[in-house]
């Protein structure tokens, strides 16, 4: 079963290179057997650097679910994800991911996100985009009134 899921991931990769919406990036989203979404690369059909396959598959799968979380959900991606998907991953909480080719194997074709894994590990002001902390005393009282709200939904 795991082997139809990883293929149709690569099936919405071709689908999406070909049609010229992104890269050869795919995923789906299973649960209890069943894909509940899809989603291939459309960074270039949606003018989006967020529209990778996983962010549209993880988007509809929430949206099918009706919950912010992709508790009991596999992943299946055609490639290892991204630092960007990776975090959206995680904050969905599956319970497994199944990629198929490796990040070594994207840069290779000009999809190279090694910087970004190296740049997470940097100071904030020493990035090569550089950030700069302003207002953090108002900021922080944001988490203090968090902290102390009756009604908030934790995540």
């Amino acid at each position: 079963m795991e082997r139809k899921f990883i293929q149709r991931a690569i099936e919405l990769a071709r689908y999406g290179m070909d049609k010229n919406e992104g890269g050869p990036f795919g995923c789906v989203i299973v649960k209890n057997g069943n894909i509940i979404a899809e989603g291939n690369n459309r960074v270039i059909s949606k003018n989006d650097p967020t529209a990778h396959a996983e962010i549209v598959a993880i988007r509809k799968a929430c949206k099918e679910l009706g919950s912010f979380q992709l508790t009991g959900c596999e992943i299946y991606t055609s490639c290892e994800p991204c630092p960007m998907c990776l975090g959206a991953i995680y904050w969905a909480r599956p319970s497994r991911i199944y990629y198929a080719a490796t990040r070594e194997d994207a840069a290779k074709a000009g999809f190279d996100d090694e910087f970004i894994y190296k740049e997470i590990v940097i100071p904030p002001g020493d990035r090569k985009i550089p950030m700069k902390q302003l207002e953090r005393s108002s900021a922080k009282n944001l988490f203090s009134e968090w902290i102390k709200k009756d009604n908030k939904t934790s995540y």
